[in-house]
C-alpha cells in the first residue's frame, strides 16, 4: 500500500517503512505525527484519489531527527559593475519514518 501526501508545499509518494525528509515540523525526535493531507491512497489493483484530499485518511510517521540540510550557495553578480554577493543558506528539515497508512474507511 502506498499514499501520496502533501506537507510543506511538496508532495511525497510513501509506503510503510519509508524514510523521507520534509520541511520542519513542530515535533521532537521520537514523537509520532499524523499527516492528514493525503491526496491519494493505492495498492496493487485499486487506488482512491481525493478531491483535493481524501476525507478521513491519514499517514502516521515517527520523527527520527530534526536537522539542517546541506548548505546551498546563493551568488549574485552584475557584470562590469564590480557587484558580487555571496550568501549561504541551510534549511531546517525533519526526518520521518512512515509507520502506518490509514485509508478513509479504516
Amino acid at each position: 500500500m502506498y499514499a501520496v501526501l502533501k506537507t510543506g508545499g511538496k508532495q511525497y509518494k510513501v509506503a510503510v517503512d519509508d524514510v523521507i525528509v520534509v520541511e520542519k515540523l513542530a515535533a521532537e525526535a521520537g514523537d509520532n505525527v499524523d499527516l492528514d493531507e493525503v491526496l491519494m491512497v493505492g495498492d496493487g489493483e485499486s487506488s482512491t484519489v481525493g478531491r483535493p484530499v481524501i476525507a478521513g485518511a491519514r499517514v502516521t510517521a515517527r520523527v527520527l531527527e530534526q536537522k539542517r540540510s546541506d548548505k546551498i550557495i546563493v551568488f549574485k553578480k552584475k557584470r562590469r559593475k564590480n557587484y558580487r554577493r555571496t550568501r549561504g543558506h541551510r534549511q531546517d528539515v525533519t526526518v520521518l519514518r512512515i509507520t502506518d497508512i490509514h485509508a478513509a474507511g479504516e
